[in-house]
């Protein structure tokens, strides 16, 4: 019979099978009431599940993180199930949780409207009034595509059909409508309250865009009311603190279809750009950073090399010259090898620090740019630290002081940190990954900053720790980054002498402060909704006559 472990290290035994529901009403009624879910032994399983053996339990409400995604994730569920009663031609595809809230995508060649959305959100209310059970089964993947096939979703049954065939078909059903989904999902409809459909968009199936076009519903969704309407209070705000609305008013900058992604810099914009490219040179000469350039564009077997052209090679531009394929450069790290590798290196020239302000070109979908946030053409403020392993951390330690020194000066006291690790596609060793993880790990510790781990997030060649900031209205924009890199060195050829005369190669520190220049002066432009700091303005003061006689002496003042 089970024993089940609390996180508070507590202990219920049972003399029989009991339901997680049960077990959260056992431990206080107004739990039971509250509990949405369970983590059963690491897994998140429906609040009906079955305990009948020993394990781990922690119950979900609304207050965990991931109780709120449930309640998010069951919402695009009650949108699905409300379309599907409003416009029953509508096929349904793919509906995930995304930041504060969810979307769905539809197939609905008549397409859906703003008034639409008034009528769908009012029958969620309806459905949600009506506390309908959501239950879960299982159907045998011939049953589950007979079934869509048979309800006219031919999404749903082309998803099946991309499913490994050892995995369970789980559904979910509540009233009429019945979807696949692997869960967990809230009790009942009535735990869904909160809610709002912002917005439509366009989307490709499966993001292709040599597929059909879709339409894509957003909504967000939180545990009550009263934080509902603080978010929206909150993105009335970032509405108004638009980057691209106020560009246009300040003429700073603007975008145009012969080039899109790529930023057509005003003379006033361009005076911010160089404000803070010039501080940030200053800053990273300080700190002992060698300033370089490398070519944008350069042949395609260096991206082989450095195992680039397998992760990226669909996000490259690419040209031929003579017979030659070359690309664009993505990202910078391959260039600063080459420099790195000029002439031999001794353990006494690391850490040797590079620096460069590269502009690189990524082809974004067309569908995904948005302002200065999303472009095609862009410069980092990048950098690259060759060091030994015994360096690590030490580096990783000052960097970390250089990027709050950074943020401190444009206004942002809050930095959240989080450690992503080796993700399951991944080159080197777990041994390497073991040591390049606890550096970041320790570097953190010692600087006693909390932090957040990102399971299987990392670059495919190293763990990263990712720095956000909070900006003035609250959002979270992730901005800089530290990788640790004991892969790319090798392969591009990078070596030192160690101390005992033998050839070894470095351990290469992938660094960023704002991420892009593009993106970081968006952020600052809604952070101070346009009303920069006098050191950063572009125009920092205007003389003004207020009649025609002070006309000569303002000219004078001016000149």
């Amino acid at each position: 019979m089970p024993r089940i472990t609390l996180p508070d290290g507590s202990v219920l035994d049972y003399d029989r099978p009991i339901s997680i529901a049960d077990i959260a009403i056992d431990i206080g009624p107004g739990l039971g009431k509250a509990a949405l879910a369970g983590r059963l032994d690491g897994s998140l399983v429906d609040i009906r599940t079955m305990v009948a053996d020993d394990c781990e339990l922690q119950i979900l409400t609304a207050r965990d993180e991931e109780g709120l995604e449930i309640i998010r994730h069951s919402t695009a569920h009650l949108m699905a199930q409300a379309v599907k009663q409003l416009y029953p031609t509508a096929q349904v595809t793919i509906g995930p949780v995304i930041a504060n809230g969810f979307y769905y995508d539809f197939h609905y060649p008549d397409g859906f409207s703003d008034e639409d959305l008034d009528k769908i959100e009012s029958r969620m209310s309806e459905l949600a009034n009506q506390e309908l059970n959501i239950d879960r089964t299982v159907m045998s993947r011939p049953e589950a595509i007979e079934f869509f096939q048979g309800t006219g979703e031919k999404y749903k049954a082309d998803i099946i059909r991309s499913i490994p065939e050892d995995e369970d078909l789980s559904m979910y059903s509540q009233g009429d409508f019945i979807d696949l989904c692997r869960g967990p999902h809230v009790p009942n409809t009535g735990h869904l309250k909160a809610f709002k459909l912002t917005k439509i968009s366009g989307a490709y199936w499966r993001g292709d865009p040599s597929n059909e076009m879709l339409q894509r519903i957003y909504g967000t969704a939180w545990a009550d009311r009263k934080q509902l309407k603080v978010y929206l209070r909150q993105v009335a705000e970032a509405e108004k603190r638009d980057h691209r609305r106020i560009g246009r008013q300040l003429d700073l900058f603007h975008f145009q279809e012969e080039a899109p992604g790529m930023v057509f810099w005003h003379p006033r914009g361009w005076t911010l750009y160089r404000t803070l490219q010039q501080y940030m040179r200053e800053e990273q000469k300080k700190r002992g950073y060698h300033e370089l350039n490398t070519p944008e564009v350069i042949d395609f077997s260096l991206w082989e090399k450095s195992g680039h052209a397998d992760k990226f090679a669909s996000d490259m531009f690419s040209v031929e010259s003579e017979g030659r394929a070359f690309a664009l450069k993505p990202m910078n790290c391959p260039g600063h090898v080459q420099i790195y590798n000029q002439g031999l290196k001794s353990y006494r020239d690391l850490p040797l620090r590079f620096c460069e302000f590269g502009s690189c070109h990524r082809n974004e979908l067309s569908g995904a740019l948005h302002g200065l946030m999303r472009v095609r053409a862009f410069v980092q403020d990048d950098g690259h630290i060759f060091c030994t392993e015994d360096q690590i951390q030490s580096e990783v330690s000052e960097f970390i002081d250089f990027l709050h020194h950074v943020y401190i000066k444009f206004g942002f006291t809050e930095t959240l940190y989080r450690l992503s690790t080796r993700p399951a596609s991944r080159v080197g060793s777990d041994a390497v990954w073991d040591v390049a993880e606890k550096a970041l790990a320790d570097a953190l510790d010692s600087k006693q900053l909390p932090w957040e781990e990102n399971p299987g997030e990392g670059a495919f060649y190293g763990p990263k720790i990712e720095f956000s900031l909070r900006d003035s209205i609250g959002r979270v924009w992730q901005c800089g980054t530290m990788q640790v890199d004991f892969s790319m060195p090798g392969r591009l050829g990078a070596s030192y002498i160690d101390k005992h005369g033998e050839k070894r190669s470095p351990v290469m520190l992938h660094r960023a402060v704002l991420g892009t220049f593009e993106r970081f002066i968006g952020i600052l432009i809604e952070h101070w909704e346009g009303r920069f700091p006098v050191w950063f303005a572009p125009v920092q003061a205007v003389v003004m006559n207020i009649t025609d006689r002070q006309h000569d002496y303002a000219q004078a003042l001016a000149h």
